[in-house]
């Protein structure tokens, strides 16, 4: 909203008239304090942290363009959830997540375990770079949510099932796709079901295990290493699926920002509610983390 916008809400809402000047102040002070938090020290080591990204129409130069705000969310040692920063920007790459990661790193977030992501161009590359331990972890909400985005209603509840047993299994060998086998996998069972209709769900799949050629790396296999304990931490994204929808509420509610600023302004104001709930550990925290300082010897200190 502008700050004539706002005047005049005030005005029809309470009947009362402020001046321009008033309002830009205070939306002033709004901002320094955007700026204070965003550069607030942080935690040396966040076990796990999930990034992710959610798009907004901004003015820019008298046109209307996309942009995206980015969300990086942690979770500490006491299994407390924290954002760790947002940022805008029309574009991404490496280049771009380099900067961000480096960023944290010297706001004193020095190590993370694993990073759960969500296909973001160049994220992993950077994370690996910055943070030379992490595991990158493709998000299993996230492949699920995408997998669902062109069927049709009726199919998703019986989709979201079949995925299920692909991602919650065993093993990387109970689950993979095994060409030729003689007892059908999981992934291979949703290709034969699902195919004809949405051939490129279980193509997604490969694609991000790597079963195809011409896209060797592998995001989604890490999740297998781990037992029942950790990969329910893991899956436990409510939280940065709660922002997302607190930010999609207040961004359809004003179609169009004005600015840049005015962007940072309404998300961080509309995730402060948000984060004052995050007073206790996620469920399950305590065998995930006896987990993680084994799985990972030497890097926690609890």
């Amino acid at each position: 909203m502008t700050t004539r916008d706002i005047q005049a809400q005030l005005q029809e809402m309470y009947g009362v008239e402020v001046s321009p000047t008033l309002i830009s102040n205070v939306t002033d002070a709004v901002m320094d304090e955007v700026r204070q938090w965003q550069n607030r020290p942080l935690e040396t080591v966040y076990p796990i942290a999930y990034f992710d990204c959610l798009q907004v129409k901004v003015r820019d130069n008298g046109r209307v363009v996309n942009k995206a705000v980015y969300l990086a969310l942690g979770v500490d040692l006491e299994g407390r959830k924290e954002l760790l920063g947002l940022w805008l920007s029309a574009h991404e790459g490496a280049k771009f997540w380099l900067g961000i990661l480096t960023e944290l790193n010297n706001r004193g977030l020095k190590d993370i375990l694993i990073a759960c992501v969500d296909g973001l161009t160049g994220l992993p590359e950077a994370i690996e770079s910055v943070y030379h331990g992490c595991l990158v972890q493709l998000c299993m909400v996230h492949m699920v949510r995408n997998s669902c985005k062109y069927v049709s209603w009726k199919d998703r509840k019986s989709l979201c099932a079949d995925l299920r047993s692909i991602y919650s299994a065993a093993t990387e060998e109970e689950a993979e796709l095994h060409l030729g086998g003689v007892v059908p996998t999981p992934l291979e069972l949703l290709s034969e079901k699902w195919d004809k209709q949405y051939s490129s769900v279980s193509r997604m799949w490969r694609e991000n295990w790597g079963s195809l050629p011409q896209r060797p790396w592998v995001r989604v296999i890490p999740i297998f290493r781990f037992g029942e304990d950790i990969r329910k931490v893991i899956y436990t994204t409510n939280a940065i699926e709660s922002l997302n929808m607190t930010i999609r509420k207040v961004s359809r509610n004003h179609h169009i920002m004005p600015n840049d600023e005015s962007v940072m302004k309404m998300v961080y104001l509309a995730i402060q509610n948000q984060m004052k709930k995050w007073t206790m550990p996620i469920r399950d925290w305590r065998p995930a983390l006896n987990r993680l300082t084994i799985e990972f010897e030497g890097r926690l200190k609890v």
